[in-house]
């Protein structure tokens, strides 16, 4: 028996080599890249952060590069010329997004706007997400709940008295602020903190749902690129994914069913969730509760980490350069004073603040390679052909550090989005992608960032912990995390003292 089932896998093993060397028969006119090896093609080469490991093999094969992420093939592109190619001319061609295994467990069978493929029911989604979800009127409404998660951020930071010096600890209350604004703006709930409107047992399994997919989802399962893995549950994640896509739809079903039993409760009056029934009672075809239900894992995993991450790394920014915070503080004395706080609404007023925002999307872009595309026929970039089927990864951290488009390129200079170039500067910035694909979301995380970071700027004086910048490490994952969560002192300033929130 033992020698039948080593003759078996000698013969699987052959015959996955002989259908490797079949497909990987080169078609001509491919991107450049390194020599592959059977089966798993150029995952050897690949280490993490996998954004600077792609970074340094095209500073060798070039700005378009073609590699074998296993048995998929993948075009890298890495310079922005070429970004705007894949979004103009291949707009269409690369409106596909791959088929991976978590889509089908987190994202209802890769139904959601993140994950469906290019088409009508797409562009149907996609105009729901604009008009009905992200629009600036619906924005403006729920801007009270943006203003109040900021108010108890800073209240959190003030439990330490004024006057002094004290340490706290940022990751945290960003990751905390930002799921509640989005958890409120969806379902009218606050699941962290102090002042839940929820009993503890459904904040803590929101909580430990959060913590799975913010944990998993940025990581790929290795069978999405080599399949004789799909044959076993490689690390039992098959088993793990299946079950938190369960746990995590019976979560937001079970609040779409709260929505619909306490109709016309003023609790919920303004949330995403009850504005969308409310459509689904005239529209029923195209306001279902899957279509509903989609819509918030998107907003819950595309709304929430990304803006969390830029807070904690513009502030990582700032305190490595202190001189752009003390810039940016006369900013704020000199339009906002001191006889009331900054509200949403500054932030347009606020030049300076914008650049610091913009400076830290290119420097510390958090989702540094985008979500990647996928080819629905060939077509050709930077003269290349990319074959039908290919994914293709636009590597925006790398553009956003190319020395033939930005001066002192890996150099925190805010001033560089200053001026009349400025704007010019702005276009070359990447963060929420480009095309009829990019981010819907870029008001919302703009407000967001703006009025939180605005705030701690205003309200608060801050320093290092010691006198060693602070660590600016990366990450893996589809979203560039510090290694180090950020740590600073912060103590109230003196003239905001009588504005700052207290208990």
């Amino acid at each position: 028996m033992a020698d039948a089932t080593l003759y078996v896998i000698i013969v699987s093993l052959l015959s996955l080599i002989i259908l490797h060397s079949f497909l990987r028969r080169k078609p001509k006119n491919l991107p450049p890249g390194p020599p592959s090896l059977p089966i798993i093609g150029h995952l050897h080469l690949l280490k993490f952060p996998l954004h600077r490991s792609l970074y340094h093999l095209s500073n060798k094969y070039g700005p378009i590069m073609s590699l074998w992420f296993g048995s998929r093939r993948v075009v890298v592109v890495s310079s922005l010329p070429l970004a705007e190619e894949c979004f103009t001319k291949n707009d269409i061609v690369l409106a596909n997004r791959p088929k991976l295994f978590f889509g089908k467990h987190l994202a209802y069978d890769n139904s959601t706007l993140t994950n469906l493929p290019y088409g009508a029911e797409w562009r149907n989604l996609r105009k729901i997400a604009t008009i009905e979800v992200l629009s600036t009127h619906r924005l403006n409404i729920l801007s009270r709940i943006r203003r109040d998660e900021a108010e108890r951020l800073m209240l959190r930071l003030v439990r330490n008295g004024f006057g002094d010096f004290h340490r706290v600890e940022l990751k945290t209350l960003f990751m905390e602020l930002t799921f509640n604004v989005i958890m409120r703006m969806i379902s009218g709930k606050r699941y962290y903190g102090e002042g839940l409107s929820v009993d503890e047992a459904e904040a803590r399994e929101f909580r430990e749902i959060i913590e799975h997919i913010v944990g998993n989802g940025g990581t790929s399962y290795v069978g999405d690129f080599l399949p004789i893995l799909n044959w076993i549950d490689y690390k039992g994640f098959k088993k793990m994914a299946a079950e938190l896509g369960k746990r995590a739809d019976a979560f937001i079903q079970g609040l779409v069913d709260e929505h619909k039993r306490r109709k016309g409760d003023p609790e919920f009056a303004d949330s995403m969730i009850s504005h969308l029934l409310r459509l689904q009672e005239s529209q029923p075809e195209n306001y279902s509760d899957l279509m509903i239900k989609a819509l918030v894992i998107v907003m819950l995993v595309a709304g929430t980490d990304t803006s969390s991450l830029t807070l904690e790394w513009a502030m990582t920014n700032l305190l490595n350069n202190p001189e752009k915070l003390e810039k940016a503080q006369v900013e704020i004395n000199s339009i906002i004073g001191h006889d009331r706080l900054l509200e949403e609404s500054d932030v347009s007023k606020l030049p300076y603040l914008q650049c610091i925002i913009f400076e830290t999307l290119r420097l510390s872009t958090t989702v540094p390679l985008l979500l990647p595309h996928e080819s629905s026929a060939d077509c050709t970039i930077g003269g290349y052909l990319v074959p039908c089927g290919t994914i293709v990864l636009v590597n925006a951290w790398a553009s956003h550090r190319d020395p033939e488009l930005w001066e002192e390129p890996t150099a925190f200079k805010p001033e560089r989005f200053e001026g009349g170039n400025g704007e010019n500067h702005r276009k070359l910035v990447l963060p929420f992608g480009l095309g009829r694909r990019a981010c819907p979301g870029a008001p919302l995380a703009h407000r967001v960032m703006g009025l939180t970071l605005g705030l701690l700027i205003q309200c608060f004086d801050w320093k290092r912990v010691n006198k060693e910048k602070i660590d600016m490490t990366e990450g893996k994952g589809l979203t560039m995390p510090k290694v180090v969560p950020l740590e600073l002192m912060c103590k109230v300033r003196p003239p905001m003292e009588k504005l700052v929130p207290k208990d």
